[in-house]
């Protein structure tokens, strides 16, 4: 079966074109699906629309979350929720074409893991989106060593044992192929349509760039030393130990030969001890950093995201509480 996964946010004027074209493309598959609309708390008139919607076709789900929590959170909601074995991911603002869906699907069946779009022809600003994103996609691609040209995109189909694997956190969202990659996941690239908002606005930014950038450090240092966090503060702590070791025994040699230190190397002798001490906090910061990460492997699951209701024919129900 194929689950469609797509997070709402106040996209009201999408949603009825959306669902026509989605369902002409699945029946004309001839393969079991389902989809799953997830409202990151839309203020306008989304959920209603959803939820009409529920009433007249059972294999719809719609899952209204309690608050706000952001597309990484809202995907994150519909991967738990799907039941399918390929879970294909686009947004709400008709901005990809559902008629892509079986490009992405024939890259599934060819035995790939993960059929990630490319949006070859962008539409977008080209000082505020264009040339941003392609900085911050060959930054992503040297950093995680899987050669994208567009890790951006939410238009993405997945094996579902893929994402059982994958914890998303923060604005993770776009890079799950990076870190499927941690997993060895086959990972293709499929040429997309990128069509201009059929209404409203972008929620996106010249200033998420930034966060991007911040991102793809983390996930530098995810894919690297997720596992092993004091490789990465213990070299940096030993360099800055050594240094500063080096400058003090210097400044001891050079003190008990008579001379006076604090007159004549008063900067060296604060640099020295700066040193050591960075180094003793790397070295510190990195022992921490495994017990985390023995913490964060062995600990309890939780969600990073909490559902208000569930709306579905099929399966009518309410969330009691944070999941």
């Amino acid at each position: 079966m194929i689950s469609i996964v797509i997070p709402i946010h106040n996209e009201e004027p999408s949603i009825l074109p959306l669902y026509d074209r989605l369902t002409a493309v699945l029946e004309q598959i001839h393969r079991p699906y389902e989809i799953i609309f997830v409202d990151d708390a839309s203020t306008d008139r989304s959920f209603l629309l959803l939820a009409n919607l529920a009433e007249i076709d059972g294999r719809l789900k719609i899952i209204r979350l309690r608050r706000n929590f952001g597309q990484t959170a809202a995907l994150a909601a519909g991967f738990d929720e799907a039941q399918g074995s390929v879970v294909i991911s686009l947004d709400g603002d008709l901005q990809h074409a559902p008629e892509d869906i079986p490009a992405l699907l024939a890259k599934i069946d060819q035995g790939y893991d993960i059929a990630s779009g490319w949006r070859r022809e962008r539409i977008d600003n080209l000082v505020t989106r264009k040339v941003p994103s392609r900085i911050a996609n060959w930054l992503m691609a040297k950093a995680s060593g899987v050669e994208l040209h567009d890790f951006g995109t939410t238009f993405k189909a997945y094996r579902a044992e893929i994402l059982k694997e994958i914890r998303l956190y923060g604005d993770l969202h776009r890079f799950i192929p990076a870190l499927a990659s941690y997993y060895g996941a086959r990972i293709a690239e499929v040429p997309i349509q990128n069509l201009p908002r059929g209404a409203g606005g972008s929620h996106y930014g010249l200033g998420r760039t930034f966060r991007v950038l911040l991102d793809i450090i983390t996930i530098r240092f995810l894919l690297t030393y997720a596992t092993r966090p004091m490789h990465f503060f213990g070299k940096l702590g030993l360099l800055s130990t050594t240094v500063g070791g080096l400058i003090m025994g210097f400044m001891f040699l050079y003190r008990i030969t008579g001379h006076e230190i604090l007159l004549n190397h008063g900067p060296l002798l604060i640099a020295g001890g700066l040193l050591l001490l960075a180094g003793l906090m790397m070295f510190s910061t990195g022992l921490l950093g495994e017990v985390l990460t023995r913490i964060y492997f062995e600990g309890q699951e939780r969600r990073i995201y909490a559902v208000r209701e569930v709306r579905s024919r099929r399966d009518a129900k309410a969330a009691d509480g944070a999941r």
